[in-house]
């Protein structure tokens, strides 16, 4: 956190109640004018002062059409237009972009005109655009001289403790990295057809969809903007009529479609919009319906891309899917560790099931040199709480194989703690 914040308002803290709420007459949104251009003058003071001369985006938004990001309408491009593509390459978590094109986006984020981000320089500077004109602005150094431009310029820079867009970073699990193992995991599924698409959300609340097969995985990969959330999805259904009648009575919900030509896109909406939805899905060869709420929400399995150097920088999180748990589980495992489990099931062949922590590994058949030599075979049996050695562990194909357990099974009084 950095030493030095400082709101900075055209709100005269004189004008503030004894609950510090504001009660003057200046209006909350941008006048697109001389108070505007005060602001971004003073955001410029304090990267000045701060040797700042080049900044990084950080943990990017953009309010896609369902969205009313503030007080203002979004506008098309979210603000970014004649700074980024119109599909958005270079506004990405750590992209890198000079003062002049930062004071841009503290332009549109004034303005409310749809897309959202943090200015940084790590250890030294951060700009955080806030509702209804309030932007925050932190440094290393006091920056004296442009708290000075700012009153200048008619505005109020307060000190502060910090930003309370100051993000916080330490939430609980394990952010998963796009590494060789999860691409190895992507190919297994493709191959196996329980995957078949890749959601890309390089900026929240808009995603690109991509087809995965076989022979196209790397070059979807070599696409992928930095430092994006992935979502690895089963595929569409080619009944699209099945899929329409699926929509709820009310709630917000993701339409994804393929259309005639292999162009895979989203579209969200409540029940307001339905209709609209259901009339672009009419000539769609197929199409899903994906719910907008987190809990209701679970592709196969979720990751982040780190950098080239394999550093995971990004620091916003996916909601962990199953196969992400999984992930993080078999990941504690290794051969020739022990775990306590419980029985679950025998199959006919001998094959035995063992839940070890949300998770069931496998026990192969036992020979009979074996059963009479470990005395296993009484205590494999379903409900038994038993110890066994991990043989191996597979993370592509999510496979755990235990020994045969070579000790007395656990009583049900003992307390054992699952892997």
């Amino acid at each position: 956190m950095l030493p030095y914040v400082y709101r900075v308002t055209k709100y005269d803290p004189a004008d503030r109640d004894e609950r510090g709420v504001y009660t003057g007459a200046e209006e909350s949104v941008s006048d697109h004018g001389p108070v505007e251009a005060a602001y971004l003058a003073a955001v410029a003071a304090f990267a000045e002062d701060s040797g700042v001369r080049q900044l990084s985006i950080r943990e990017p938004q953009v309010a896609t059409g369902f969205v009313h990001f503030g007080l203002e309408p979004p506008v098309d491009g979210g603000g970014l237009a004649g700074l980024f593509p119109p599909d958005l390459t270079g506004f990405h978590d750590g992209a890198p972009v000079s003062v002049p094109v930062g004071l841009e986006l503290v332009r549109a984020m004034l303005r409310d005109n749809g897309a959202w981000c943090s200015l940084e320089v790590e250890d030294t500077f951060s700009v955080h655009v806030g509702w209804d004109q309030y932007v925050y602005v932190g440094s290393n150094v006091p920056c004296d001289g442009a708290v000075a431009r700012a009153r200048a310029l008619g505005l109020f820079p307060e000190p502060v403790d910090a930003s309370p867009y100051e993000g916080d970073f330490d939430e609980p699990g394990e952010q998963r990295p796009a590494d060789d193992d999860f691409w190895a995991r992507v190919r297994w599924c493709v191959e196996t057809r329980e995957a078949a698409l890749l959601e890309e959300m390089h900026v929240l609340n808009d995603s690109r969809w991509h087809r995965l097969d076989e022979g196209g995985i790397d070059e979807v990969r070599a696409r992928l903007a930095p430092r994006a959330r992935l979502a690895v999805w089963p595929d569409l259904s080619t009944d699209v009529a099945a899929v329409l009648a699926a929509l709820p009575d009310d709630g917000l919900v993701e339409l994804v479609r393929e259309d005639r030509d292999g162009r895979i896109t989203g579209a969200v909406a409540d029940e307001s919009g339905f209709t609209e939805l259901a009339a672009r899905a009419r000539d769609a060869r197929a199409a899903a319906l994906l719910s907008c709420y987190v809990d209701e929400r679970s592709p196969l399995f979720t990751a982040v891309l780190p950098d080239a150097d394999g550093v995971l920088r990004a620091r916003w999180r996916t909601d962990p899917a199953p196969g992400d748990r999984d992930w993080a589980l078999l990941r504690t495992l290794r051969r020739g560790g022990t775990v306590t489990g419980t029985v679950t099931g025998i199959a006919d062949s001998g094959v035995t099931s063992v839940d070890i922590g949300g998770f069931t590994a496998t026990i192969g058949a036992p020979g009979p040199a074996a059963c009479a030599a470990d005395h296993c075979c009484g205590a494999v049996a379903v409900g038994r709480r038993i110890t066994a050695e991990v043989l191996d562990v597979d993370l592509v194909r999510h496979r755990v194989a235990l020994s045969c357990p070579r000790t007395r099974a656990a009583r049900p009084h003992e307390d054992h703690r699952d892997a």
